[in-house]
């Protein structure tokens, strides 16, 4: 019920948070792989008709209809672009992942004793 990419951004922050507690072991399945069409769901069963009850009680005004076109115009781009978001998401996380582990491996070089 938000511009796209606002939607993008909270959305990809729930995705690292899930994706965290994954790696962590505290989750048993890989958020990547549902991500899309669990997405798909929660736009079909939970926030184009919540939207929908807001506006048909016009309990926000004005701004009840520009939920409803926000969600369904988000869930549009979803449907669209959504895999391909999945995949970018996950291409970012295993880059810093990488990126973190040769700074890792740097200074350890580092810090390692002289033996000369």
């Amino acid at each position: 019920m938000q511009h796209w990419h606002v939607y993008r951004k909270w959305n990809e922050r729930f995705f690292r948070e899930c994706y965290t507690a994954y790696e962590a072991g505290r989750s048993e399945a890989n958020p990547a792989d549902g991500w899309y069409k669990g997405e798909m769901g929660f736009f079909d069963f939970y926030i184009i008709p919540l939207a929908k009850k807001l506006k048909d009680c016009g309990v926000f005004g004005k701004s009840s209809d520009e939920y409803l076109t926000y969600a369904v115009a988000n869930r549009k781009e979803w449907e669209r672009r959504g895999e391909d978001v999945v995949n970018e998401m996950m291409a970012a996380i295993k880059e810093e992942k990488a990126e973190a582990e040769e700074r890792r491996r740097r200074k350890a070089g580092r810090e390692a004793p002289n033996r000369n």
